[in-house]
C-alpha cells in the first residue's frame, strides 16, 4: 500500500513538492496529546492507514475532542466504530458525521475512491449477521475498497451461495461471516482462491456460547486458506481485508 511518506517522497520527485515542504510535512509532530487521548497523527505513514476511533466507553465529549484535532490536522476520513446511538446524536449536533445505526459506526468526511487490487467480498450465513457484516464492509470502504454484499447465503441453503460463484472466485478477499457452528468459511475457503478471513459471532443457540461454537469451528476449518478474527470482530476483519487488498510487491 502506498502511505502517506511514500507520496510526499513521489511529489518531491515529480516536482510537485519541494524538499523544505516535504521536510515540515515528515517533521509534524507523530501525535497530539489532549490530556485523555494521545492521537497518533502518524499512523498513516507507519501503516497505510490512519488512527480510527473505538467509540465505546468514550464520552460524546471525548470523541468530538478526537475527530475534531484529528480534522485540524487534515485527516480527510474518520472512522469512529461501536458508537451508541445515544452519542451519534451528541456528535452530529456538533460536527458534520454519517451515522449507519446498524453498523454502529460513525464515518466523517467524504468515502474515498476505491484504489485496491480488486473486490472485497463479504458474506454472511444469516441476516442476524449483517450487523457485523455492515462493520467490516463499512471499515473496507472507509479504507478505499470497493465491497461486494452477500447476505443471508449460509449452508442451511446452500443453493443461495452458489449462485454467486462468479463474484466469490473472482474476489480479492473473502470475509465470511457467520453464527451458529460457523460452517460459512469452510465452504467459502473450499470454492474460493482468494484469502477467506472468517468472523465468528454471537447469533446462535444457548450452546453456541456466545460465538465461541463458530469462533471454534472456524479455528479447526479444514479449508486452507481461512484465516480467523475474534467473535463479532467487523472491524478487524474488514482492517485486515483491506490490507490484503492493497499488497504490492516489495
Amino acid at each position: 500500500m502506498k502511505t502517506d511518506i511514500k507520496t510526499i517522497l513521489e511529489e518531491v520527485k515529480e516536482g510537485k513538492l519541494s524538499i523544505d515542504d516535504a521536510l515540515l510535512l515528515i517533521k509534524k509532530e507523530p501525535f497530539e496529546d489532549i490530556g485523555y487521548a494521545k492521537i497518533d497523527l502518524h499512523r498513516s505513514i507507519r501503516q497505510g492507514m490512519p488512527e480510527v476511533i473505538y467509540g465505546e466507553s468514550k464520552t460524546s465529549n471525548q470523541i468530538i475532542g478526537i475527530v475534531s484535532e484529528m480534522m485540524k490536522h487534515d485527516q480527510d476520513t474518520i472512522l469512529i466504530t461501536r458508537l451508541a446511538k445515544e452519542k451519534a446524536k451528541d456528535i452530529t449536533a456538533v460536527i458534520n458525521m454519517t451515522y449507519y445505526e446498524e453498523a454502529r459506526i460513525g464515518i466523517v468526511g467524504e468515502m474515498p475512491k476505491a484504489t485496491g487490487i480488486g473486490k472485497i467480498v463479504v458474506a454472511t450465513g444469516g441476516t442476524s449477521d449483517i450487523p457485523v457484516a455492515e462493520e467490516a464492509a463499512l471499515t473496507a470502504e472507509v479504507f478505499k475498497n470497493e465491497v461486494v454484499r452477500l447476505y443471508d447465503v449460509g449452508v442451511a441453503g446452500l443453493h443461495r451461495l452458489l449462485s454467486h460463484l462468479d463474484g466469490i472466485m473472482s474476489a480479492s478477499v473473502i470475509i465470511a461471516i457467520a453464527g451458529m457452528e460457523g460452517a460459512l468459511a469452510s465452504v467459502i475457503g473450499g470454492l474460493a482462491d482468494c484469502p477467506v478471513i472468517a468472523v465468528p459471532t454471537s447469533v446462535g443457540y444457548g450452546a453456541s456460547f456466545g460465538g465461541v461454537s463458530a469462533l471454534l469451528s472456524m479455528l479447526n476449518s479444514c479449508a486452507s486458506g481461512v484465516s480467523v478474527v475474534n467473535i463479532d470482530n467487523g472491524f478487524g476483519a474488514g482492517y485486515l481485508a483491506s490490507m490484503i487488498n492493497h499488497m504490492e510487491a516489495k
